[in-house]
């Protein structure tokens, strides 16, 4: 799904974003362009953010 119209960016392209290292939305907006121009995608962009980091922290204490 879309998350950013104004630079295209997807829900997948996030998570992987994620998966390379990417923890914070100023990181995000660094790497992806994310909620830097009209900023309407902000909040969703956040969500998918904390959910994909909340899952891969999870997936790290499942696997110690």
């Amino acid at each position: 799904m879309y998350v950013c119209m104004c630079h295209g960016i997807t829900d997948h392209q996030i998570r992987e974003a994620v998966c390379d290292g990417v923890a914070s939305m100023p990181e995000l907006r660094a790497e992806l362009g994310v909620a830097s121009s009209c900023g309407r995608c902000a909040q969703y962009a956040k969500e998918v953010l904390d959910e994909t980091l909340s899952g891969s922290q999870s997936t790290q204490l499942s696997a110690a």
